[in-house]
């Protein structure tokens, strides 16, 4: 059997630290699953940055769009993040229903197989609403899959400035 965790928050919050703590404190060896696109050397730096602090313990894997090709099953595995994940999907076409479709349909093949995935993602759509259309259409599709994850979620902890709150 599955269990999923849901890691949620704004940026800068603590969602990854968090979550690499909690698969530490469940599995000696966790598994990383980068879904990042690397656009430009600042958020290169940004990766380095996330990899140093890991350690040797985990086992990375990078994929940013089909998590399904990788098999976890009896894994503890932290899956950082949603977002990017669906940005992923997202520029290929920029139509939410068929991003939200795909993506749900990824999530579920991927976390049919037993293990525990630790999803980090962010709560985007608390910080206002956009000027660009582009960026409205993608606050609504982080939202609704969020929403999604969370149905089919165990335990969603909710981080606010470094602090996880336990929201169900």
């Amino acid at each position: 059997m599955s269990k999923i965790i849901l890691i949620t928050g704004g940026q800068r919050s603590g969602k990854s630290k968090h979550a690499e703590e909690l698969a530490l404190s469940l599995a000696q060896n966790p598994v990383y699953v980068a879904t990042a696109h690397v656009w430009d050397e600042e958020f290169r730096e940004r990766v380095r940055h996330h990899q140093e602090r890991r350690g040797p313990q985990w086992t990375n894997i990078e994929e940013e769009k089909y998590l399904s090709r990788h098999d976890l099953t009896g894994l503890v595995a932290v899956i950082d993040c949603v977002t990017l994940w669906l940005t992923n999907f997202f520029f290929e076409n920029q139509d939410v229903d068929k991003t939200l479709q795909v993506a749900k349909e990824e999530f579920d093949r991927f976390t049919e197989k037993d293990g525990t995935y630790i999803f980090v993602t962010n709560e985007i759509g608390s910080g206002g609403v956009s000027m660009d259309a582009v960026q409205r259409r993608f606050t609504d599709l982080q939202g609704w899959m969020n929403q999604y994850i969370t149905s089919r979620a165990d335990e969603v902890i909710l981080m606010i400035s470094g602090l996880p709150i336990r929201v169900k």
